[in-house]
C-alpha cells in the first residue's frame, strides 16, 4: 500500500484535494489541521494553548502538532511507514502564488453544517445568498486564523520549515509538483493523472 502526502501554504487547497483522492480511491484521509481545529474548541489548557496559536498563525509544539511540519518529522514519518510495511508513494506539492493565497485566505468561508467551502472573493464560489450555504442553508463562518496577519506568519513559517522536507522527498524521487494556480478540478486532474499512472 502506497502513502499519498499533500505538502502546500496555507489556502492552497491540500484538504479538498485530499477529499477528492479518498473519494475516488477509498482510502482513509487524516487531515491533523481539522484535529487541531477541534481540539482548539475545547475549553482545556491544551484547547487554550491550541487556539491561541491558531489565531496567531503560528505552529504548536511538535509533540502536539502532526506532522511532517520539519524534516526530522519527516524522518520519523518514513519510519513508520517501514515498519508498517507501507510505501512512500506520492508527495504532492501545490504550488501557487502568494497574492492568490491571499484572496482565498480572506474570502473563505465554511458552513457550519455541512462543511461546505465557500470564497467571497470568488465569483465562481461565493454563496447565493451572504452567509448563507447553498447546499443546506446553514450559517457560514470564517475561521480565527483566516487573516492577513495569521496568514503571513503562517506562509513565513510554511517556507522556512518545509524546504529541507520538499528537498528530502525530492531525492527519493516521489516528490510531484502540482500548479494550484487552477480550479479545484484541474488540479485534480493533474494529481490524477500522476496517481492513476497516466503523469509518470
Amino acid at each position: 500500500m502506497k502513502s499519498i502526502m499533500f505538502i502546500a501554504p496555507p489556502a492552497a487547497g491540500k484538504g479538498t484535494q485530499a477529499d477528492l483522492v479518498v473519494e475516488k480511491y477509498n482510502i482513509p484521509h487524516i487531515s491533523t489541521g481539522d484535529i487541531l481545529r477541534e481540539v482548539s474548541e475545547e475549553d482545556s489548557e491544551i484547547g487554550n494553548y491550541v487556539s491561541e496559536v491558531i489565531s496567531n498563525g503560528g505552529l504548536v509544539k511538535d509533540d502536539i502538532d502532526g506532522f511532517p511540519r520539519n524534516i526530522e518529522q519527516a524522518i520519523i514519518y518514513d519510519k513508520i511507514l517501514k515498519n508498517l510495511n507501507y510505501k512512500l508513494g506520492y508527495v504532492f506539492l501545490i504550488n501557487i502564488e502568494e497574492k492568490e493565497l491571499e484572496k482565498r485566505i480572506t474570502g473563505r468561508r465554511i458552513c457550519e453544517n455541512c462543511h461546505a467551502i465557500y470564497n467571497i472573493n470568488d465569483e465562481n464560489n461565493s454563496p447565493k445568498v451572504e452567509s448563507t450555504c447553498d447546499l443546506c442553508g446553514g450559517r457560514l463562518y470564517q475561521r480565527k486564523d483566516d487573516n492577513i496577519e495569521a496568514f503571513q506568519n503562517r506562509y513565513k513559517l510554511y517556507l522556512e520549515k518545509t524546504e529541507p522536507i520538499i528537498s528530502h522527498y525530492r531525492e527519493q524521487g516521489v516528490l510531484y509538483e502540482i500548479d494550484g494556480n487552477h480550479s479545484i478540478d484541474e488540479v485534480f486532474a493533474q494529481v490524477d493523472n500522476i496517481i492513476s499512472g497516466d503523469g509518470k
